[in-house]
């Protein structure tokens, strides 16, 4: 056996639509994450909310349900 590792595979090109789509989830993606850091950095400068000052889980869900039920149908 060869202790060399295997060629990485070739790279096959994306046509221009599912390039620009790909560059849209990874925009997206990187939001999320940036939402979640700037929350993370928050909790470590001021310490956790307290729970008078949240939403109760319920409710979330009702209005996460809620604004799903008014969205466009999409196609996956």
């Amino acid at each position: 056996m060869s202790q060399q590792p295997a060629p990485a595979p070739a790279r096959q090109p994306l046509d221009e639509h599912a390039a620009e789509s790909a560059r849209a989830y990874a925009a997206d993606q990187r939001a999320k994450v940036d939402v979640l850091a700037s929350v993370l950095e928050d909790i470590a400068a001021n310490g956790y909310p307290s729970p008078e000052s949240g939403v109760p889980w319920e409710t979330a869900r009702d209005a996460h349900l809620a604004r799903l039920a008014d969205e466009q149908p999409r196609v996956a």
